[in-house]
Parts: structure tokens; C-alpha cells; sequence
């Protein structure tokens, strides 16, 4: 229910929005457990963020206790930074880098 409520719930009001990829439910932990976020006494998992490219190569990932929410806004951007260099791989993003603005070159 929580993933349908995300989805139906704009951007700005904190939600998702409209998505063109599915959410993934974990009802068997299997997924938490392989990812390292399960915490096996409770039951639960740690908030764990997963950007997993074509390859199935983790680029990012981002673990938060349980008290400590994500950013959709900061996910967007870390989304976008990982496309473009992707698409410019001799060029780096720095950090807090958004659409738009100057890259770098590495040394």
C-alpha cells in the first residue's frame, strides 16, 4: 500500500509521481538480506537506496537508519549525474552537480 500511496502522491507533495518502471515489494526478505540492510532480529529493513545500471552494476547506493528518510529530489540528481556521464565519460560531476551545469575532466 505504501508504494501505491507514493506513486499517487505528487513530486512536489513529496511523493513520486507517475513512474515508467515497477516498485519492488520484499515480502520474503530475500531482497534486503542480499542487499545488507536486513535487520535479521527485527524483522525489518534499513532505508536502502539501490541505482543499478543495464549491466546490473550497483552504482549508487545509499543506507539510512530508520529514522532518516530519502530525498527524492537528491535521487533525481544522482540519477541525472550518472546519465551524463555515462553519456560523457571522460567528464566527472561534482558534488551537488545538476543538469546543466559545468562538469569536469579528470586529471
Amino acid at each position: 500500500f505504501s508504494h501505491l500511496a507514493w506513486v499517487q502522491t505528487d513530486r512536489k507533495s513529496g511523493g513520486l509521481g507517475d513512474l515508467n518502471y515497477p516498485l519492488v515489494s520484499d515480502v520474503t526478505k530475500s531482497i534486503s538480506k542480499s542487499y545488507g540492510v536486513l535487520i535479521p532480529d527485527q524483522g525489518i529493513a534499513l532505508r536502502g537506496l539501490f541505482i543499478i545500471d543495464k549491466e546490473g552494476v550497483i552504482q549508487h547506493s545509499t543506507i539510512n537508519n530508520l529514522g532518516i528518510g530519502r530525498s527524492v529530489d537528491e535521487t533525481k540528481r544522482t540519477l541525472q549525474a550518472l546519465q551524463y556521464v555515462q553519456e560523457n565519460p571522460d567528464e566527472v560531476c561534482p558534488a551537488g552537480w545538476k543538469p546543466g551545469e559545468k562538469s569536469m575532466k579528470p586529471d
